[in-house]
């Protein structure tokens, strides 16, 4: 059974900082690319970051020097970590694997996708 299962996400203050984490089972994770998406209230989901199974980084614009994407393939979990964040980083955070990714910021390149973790800024 494919599962995965995000964590970590909370509330916290303008400028502070959460680390996502995403573990996968019931297939091969260290041969998926694994994205970061989220979706706010009222807009489209958008991807946020992604990795590949060589440990290749992309990013949206709006988390670039911000966010950073990491794996541990030993434990096969992927990690986003989020600093300086902001009111319009508020959404629902969800992870998602590809076999093969091509254009990482398409929801529909990704096979797997998992429940969702809330993400609030606010003071």
């Amino acid at each position: 059974q494919v599962q995965l299962v995000e964590s970590g996400g909370g509330l916290v203050q303008p400028g502070g900082s959460l680390r996502l984490s995403c573990a996968g089972s019931g297939f091969a994770f260290d041969y998926y690319a694994i994205g970061w998406f989220r979706q706010a209230p009222g807009k489209e989901r958008e991807g946020v970051a992604c990795i590949t199974n060589i440990g290749e980084q992309m990013y949206v614009d709006s988390a670039k020097g911000r966010f950073t994407i990491s794996r541990d393939d030993a434990k096969n979990t992927v990690y986003l970590q989020m600093n300086s964040l902001k009111p319009e980083d508020t959404a629902v955070y969800y992870c998602a694997a590809a076999r093969h990714v091509a254009l990482w910021y398409y929801d529909y390149e990704y096979e797997y996708w998992g429940q969702g973790t809330q993400v609030t800024v606010s003071s």
